[in-house]
């Protein structure tokens, strides 16, 4: 049975949980949980391993039940399983049973155990995996989209970025883990990869935190069943907005949560979830704001290693924004080489009317000299329309910018339609700094096929009254104050 196959057999099961009122994300947490138990199994009576798990929580210690000898014992195992550290902690993370009908959980554990799942390559067994994901993603009013970025622009970012061996990647926003696991697979294809020390310690190299202890159990697993096995926890449930600890990264891939307030929510140690903050007040962020993309931008600025290198998805808001989104452009601008900012086109999101960019920047030393030289502009957003169904983007739709970025050859860059280079001169002459540029013509009321759908115009209109809200809220905030 292909991966194709899998996922739909898998998925299927998921329509008759959701009448029972199991959500899509919780049945895919379930997915994760019986799978790591059977494949526990399957490394210990196919290979001869050593289980990773403790007695009594194995897979034979629920495969043969059935009615309530199940559901208790099932419901034993997770909160036992809960309590590990590495990733068994981290894949049962506050793991609890969501399947109430003990039928139900016993043709779940038996669609599981009917398949060996060891014996299918990584690749099947990760395209699967995404595959469910995915589903999940298109699943709108859950918000698990928020959570999942198109696959086709994580590639050309790992791919223009070319992340090495010997460099450590961080995702502050993982989600369910796509850039580190793509990270993943275009560093061990590196020559210097193909040295088995080098490449055991690779596994080391991935780290990441997300807010949501239920996406950090699916990023987890994700990267499980992908192969990067044995080693510690790589991915942590906590607010990565409250700091590193200290560490730095050399390369930095992420997509921060889409919104303009900070909505997140404080874990407390105990992993129960706090009230809601506003603002963090670090020592090392140089302004104060609610924005939360401007915070990530931010904490990613602080946490680059020196000459380390980034590339982060970002709303339009980042680029124009007045206030401290001036001056935190100001300082990329100085004090790294913001070399590079791709337009992306919309219809390619789950969440409809978003307006986002990549930006690539690098971390500089110290010097009297801004670090940026010339920010070079690809607008991939005017005349494009891509849509998630009809027209959904593939990876080979970003070629033209991979080619113009020259991965590891920027100074012999060049001008073309869509690619065009500004000084910095030119850059902090604009109005408040303003790097939302373009230059194209818009063709979209020439062509209807430009058009963009009601939804998408319905969505942009609700993100412009938000910022106008924002704007009107700020100004009654000071005048309250004076």
């Amino acid at each position: 049975m292909n991966a194709q196959s899998l996922v739909a057999k898998v998925w299927n099961f998921a329509h008759v949980l959701r009448d029972q009122g199991v959500s899509y994300q919780a049945y895919i947490s379930q997915i994760s949980y019986l799978l790591f138990l059977k494949m526990d199994e399957e490394r210990v009576t196919l290979i001869g391993e050593a289980s990773m798990l403790p007695d009594g929580s194995r897979w034979d210690n629920i495969k043969g039940l059935s009615g309530e000898a199940l559901n208790s014992a099932y419901v034993k195992l997770l909160g036992t399983l809960s309590k590990q550290g590495g990733i068994i902690g981290a894949i049962f993370l506050k793991a609890q049973n969501e399947i109430q009908d003990p039928a139900k959980l016993k043709r779940l554990v038996g669609l599981i155990d009917s398949e060996t799942w060891l014996g299918l390559p990584v690749d099947v067994k990760g395209d699967i995996y995404e595959g469910l994901l995915a589903r999940n993603a298109e699943d709108v009013k859950s918000g698990a989209g928020q959570y999942f970025t198109p696959r086709a622009v994580i590639d050309a970012m790992v791919e223009v970025v070319d992340p090495e061996p010997q460099q450590t990647v961080h995702d502050p926003a993982c989600g369910t883990a796509g850039f580190l696991l793509a990270a993943w697979e275009h560093m061990k294809k590196h020559p210097r990869a193909q040295d088995k020390a080098t490449y055991l310690a690779l596994k080391n190299k991935f780290s990441g935190v997300d807010i949501v202890p239920e996406v950090v159990r699916l990023a987890a697993m994700n990267l499980y069943l992908h192969g990067i096995t044995g080693v510690d926890s790589i991915v942590e449930a906590k607010d990565a907005l409250l700091g590193a600890g200290g560490k730095s990264y050399d390369i930095i891939l992420t997509n921060p949560p889409f919104g303009r307030k900070q909505s997140y929510r404080i874990v407390r140690d105990d992993g129960e979830i706090d009230n809601e903050r506003e603002d963090y007040d670090r020592q090392d962020f140089f302004v104060t704001t609610s924005n939360k993309q401007l915070n990530f931008l931010q904490h990613i600025m602080t946490v680059l290693a020196p000459d380390g290198e980034a590339a982060v998805v970002l709303p339009d808001n980042v680029l124009f924004e007045g206030g401290a989104g001036e001056t935190i452009r100001r300082r990329l601008l100085r004090n790294f080489d913001f070399h590079t900012l791709l337009r992306l086109p919309t219809g390619i999101f789950y969440k409809q009317g978003v307006k986002a960019n990549v930006l690539f920047f690098d971390k500089k030393p110290p010097s009297d000299e801004a670090a940026t030289r010339d920010l070079w502009i690809y607008d991939l957003r005017t005349n494009q329309r891509f849509t998630l169904k009809e027209r959904p983007m593939v990876r080979a739709d970003l070629d033209d910018f991979v080619q113009c970025y020259r991965p590891g050859r920027i100074f012999e860059r060049e001008e073309s339609e869509r690619f065009r280079r500004f000084p910095l001169d030119a850059l902090l002459a604009r109005d408040k700094v303003n790097l939302d540029i373009f230059w194209l013509k818009d063709n979209t009321l020439d062509d209807p096929d430009l058009l963009p759908s009601p939804d998408e115009v319905a969505a942009e209109v609700v993100e412009s009254l938000e910022v106008a809200l924002d704007r009107f809220r700020g100004v009654a905030k000071q005048l309250g104050q004076a």
